[in-house]
């Protein structure tokens, strides 16, 4: 289910809807994912009494029309404090509620802001069988609430989840079910939110793993999908005869016995029907596909879930908004994208005449804004401050008789095009952009990826002017990848073929923001740059652990050096799409001034 957080009515009725359908389909009980009722994760608006107040209203609406397959609906529970909950639905009324015991409180997560936790694990009598029920973290963790259900007699271990996606989740999170299955001796159905949420994006990938450890029907990566599964729960039963250690007496001393809620009557089915064939998705492969995929449904919810009904960008002839022009109109369709061709007189014929060519083979509206009219403007009104004289030096101390009267081509206080005009251009393309976007209410997208936000390799109020980074969590070297991976005879199928020409693909990466610059006279290679930065950034790794590593000492203390300079800038940047393990701002989150560089 993609819920959308805040929208309580909306969320309603897309459960409503999945019941109606489970109820089609012949369930005997259907699963919403975690926080469905609210949408996750809801923030501080789950500390406003009027919103629990509000959710706790529609969920008693909801139960009171429930009178098919028993439902499992995650809310915010309001009691004598607040809970990341689980409520039964049957029969017109809420049965049951079960309380989230782990609540975690790493990377994105903050839920021990906000809630508190369970006391124990729960079990549901339905007919003669014993179904546990979990909330999300509870399962990640490998002994109770789990063991604790399954030692009661679960055979059925429910898991509903918003389950935050980076690269290659989906199968380390289905690895870890079919541990807990076997370790439980017990069949594990997992439920997975699915949906963009600012930062956030949830792959759905929900699962029904048997008790062997095998997976027997998987949901859909990236979207809605309701996944039917018959669960032979006499298996299970039937194995732990043969397993003394998952036999109650085995329980070790101290461990919180499961609390036994109210039993519920099975659901009559006619013995002539067939079983249901379930549904086995095959997952996204390569791993390029999947964060392409991923990338595109945040980029659309995003757009969608804020109303936005059109999107800008940026086209230089460069890769990084090359990619991400693909993206927008494969997310959004080539009619709702826009893209702004802003040269300078340091663009090249080839960068501008592949900017023009990505936008023709995509159909997307293209705008033409040259920008040394508006250029030369800034450097005429700035003459005395950008003077040789005047090079860190307050206006009024500089010498006024050493004002040139053109920008040269040398270092900074030479005369030259030095870092101010560079970023000049920057901030010019930034207030172009943002113009339109005040004029049509479009919705702009910035193209920086991750390796340049990681060492400040971007311009306050320029390049980082936007409302929504898609690529802000894509090494540069992924970057690469994704692109070729688009213009590949495996994605042609789903899209406009090969939209990106190879110049852009074999062009070594430049901002041309002066002459003959290129990335590389700043940075070091990004193939070397990317695996210091994943190594500091997403593993914790220290200056020794690095160079250890092999990884050369100088460009190791330099990296180092500017991602901790550069916190001031991620923190005014927009939000992006997380995709890695580690992303800027709810993962990481580092102190602006800070004297710490070990």
């Amino acid at each position: 289910m993609n819920a959308t957080v805040g929208d309580i009515d909306g969320n309603i009725e897309r459960i409503r809807a999945g019941q109606l359908a489970a109820r089609d389909a012949r369930a005997d009980l259907v699963l919403f994912p975690e926080l469905a009722v609210t949408g996750y994760p809801p923030e501080d608006l789950l500390l406003r009494e009027d919103f629990l107040a509000r959710a706790r209203a529609a969920l008693e609406e909801l139960a009171a029309g429930t009178h098919g397959p028993i439902a499992v609906v995650g809310f915010p529970e309001r009691a004598e404090d607040v809970y990341n909950a689980a409520a039964v639905l049957a029969d017109g009324a809420i049965q049951a509620i079960y309380r989230k015991v782990y609540l975690p409180n790493y990377g994105v997560f903050d839920e021990q802001r906000y809630f508190q936790a369970g006391s124990a694990g729960a079990v549901l009598d339905v007919g003669s069988h014993r179904i546990g029920l979990t909330v999300c973290e509870d399962v990640w963790e490998p002994g109770p609430p789990a063991t604790e259900e399954a030692l009661a007699g679960a055979t059925l271990i429910v898991n509903i989840s918003a389950s935050p996606y980076h690269a290659g989740k989906g199968a380390e999170r289905e690895r870890m079910f079919a541990q807990r299955a076997r370790d439980n001796l017990a069949y594990v159905a997992f439920c997975g939110l699915v949906g963009g949420q600012d930062e956030l994006v949830f792959d759905g990938h929900s699962c029904v793993i048997d008790h062997t450890g095998e997976t027997i029907a998987r949901a859909a990566q990236f979207r809605e999908e309701l996944l039917v599964c018959d669960v032979d729960l006499d298996r299970a039963a039937a194995a732990r005869l043969r397993a003394a250690g998952h036999r109650p007496a085995a329980r070790s001393p101290g461990t919180a016995a499961a609390r036994i809620l109210p039993p519920l009557p099975a659901r009559a089915h006619d013995p002539a029907a067939s079983p249901v064939a379930p549904s086995l998705a095959v997952p996204i492969t390569p791993v390029e596909a999947e964060v392409y995929a991923a990338l595109a449904l945040g980029l659309r919810d995003y757009v969608h879930k804020n109303g936005f009904g059109h999107v800008l960008l940026g086209l230089s002839g460069g890769i990084d908004s090359a990619l991400v022009a693909c993206l927008a109109a494969d997310a959004l369709g080539a009619e709702r994208v826009s893209a702004a061709v802003m040269p300078s007189r340091y663009s090249s014929t080839e960068t501008q005449r592949d900017a023009r060519a990505v936008a023709a083979t995509l159909g997307v509206a293209a705008h033409e804004l040259p920008i040394d009219d508006v250029l030369d403007a800034y450097l005429h009104t700035l003459k005395d401050e950008l003077s040789p004289a005047s090079a860190g030096t307050p206006p009024a101390l500089a010498a006024k008789s050493a004002v040139p009267a053109a920008i040269g081509t040398g270092g900074p206080g030479t005369g030259s095009e030095d870092l101010t005009v560079e970023n000049l251009q920057a901030r010019i393309r930034g207030n172009l952009l943002m113009a339109l976007s005040n004029r049509f209410g479009w919705l702009v997208l910035t193209t920086g990826n991750k390796s340049e936000m990681s060492v400040g390799y971007s311009t306050l109020y320029g390049d980082l002017a936007g409302g929504f980074a898609v690529i802000k969590d894509v090494p540069k070297t992924l970057v690469y990848r994704l692109a070729r991976w688009r213009n590949s005879p495996a994605r042609a199928a789903g899209g406009v073929a090969e939209p990106i020409p190879v110049s852009v693909l074999e062009r070594p990466p430049t901002a041309e923001l002066r002459p003959g610059q290129r990335d590389q006279d700043s940075l070091p290679p990004y193939e070397l740059l990317d695996r210091i930065l994943q190594g500091y950034i997403e593993l914790h790794h220290g200056r020794e652990q690095l160079i250890a590593q092999g990884l050369p000492e100088a460009e190791v203390e330099r990296a180092i050096r500017l991602v901790d300079l550069a916190e001031y800038k991620r923190r005014q940047a927009p939000p992006g799409i997380k995709v890695t393990e580690r992303a800027f701002g709810r993962d990481r989150r580092m102190p602006i001034t800070n004297r710490y560089r070990g």
